[in-house]
């Protein structure tokens, strides 16, 4: 484990006392340390994430349609999000890396830092249930749960634009792919977007077509 006060400052943050703390050690070890680390506790743990704050934005947003909560959620479980919440728990003082990790900075890594807080979610989960695990999902998000969100600002501007062009009745935009270039693991996209009703074309490059 960690240096002893790290650990106390931790638990005092989460507000959660564990009845085995071998639960936390594990949600704090990075695969790079240890054949036995938090990949398993942090496949929990989203799936307790993901239905814990749709149940939320459900009560919040009764008036909100699917596609804007799945956009609303997503928003809130993303890895910026989820990385935010782990440097104000100091996660990056307590996660068990590998040498490797270490020398390359893996502390500060925000991909890193997300998987350990739904680690931790989903240790805590496995050491006293649904009601605590979710009780701590509420507190770590509860400015972020009270903070209204723009919903127009969540959609791709593929989306944007034609919604945009439908609510002043034109048709939708013609697109066309010129050119894909990179590897695969890390494309990008050269697009066409025409309206020929307002004589308007672009041309935009991006990791996705939207």
């Amino acid at each position: 484990m960690a240096q002893p006060k790290a650990i106390d400052a931790l638990l005092d943050k989460l507000e959660y006392s564990f009845k085995d703390i071998n639960l936390l050690d594990e949600a704090l070890t990075h695969r790079s340390f240890a054949a036995r680390n938090n990949e398993r506790l942090e496949f929990l743990g989203d799936g307790v994430l993901n239905f814990v704050i749709a149940h939320e934005l459900f009560k919040s947003y009764p008036d909100v349609q699917e596609g804007d909560l799945s956009r609303l959620r997503a928003n809130l479980v993303n890895k910026e999000s989820l990385a935010e919440i782990a440097n104000h728990l100091n996660l990056g003082d307590v996660i068990k890396l590998g040498s490797g990790e270490l020398k390359s900075g893996g502390f500060r890594r925000p991909s890193i830092l997300a998987d350990a807080v739904e680690s931790i979610l989903g240790a805590v989960y496995c050491d006293g249930g649904f009601e605590p695990a979710r009780e701590l999902i509420v507190r770590l998000y509860e400015s972020r749960l009270a903070s209204p969100t723009d919903l127009q600002s969540l959609k791709d501007p593929k989306t944007q634009l034609q919604e945009l062009l439908q609510s002043r009745q034109f048709s939708l935009p013609a697109y066309e792919v010129l050119e894909i270039s990179g590897k695969a693991h890390a494309q990008v996209f050269h697009v066409r977007c025409s309206i020929d009703k307002l004589d308007i074309t672009v041309e935009g490059k991006g990791k996705s077509r939207r």
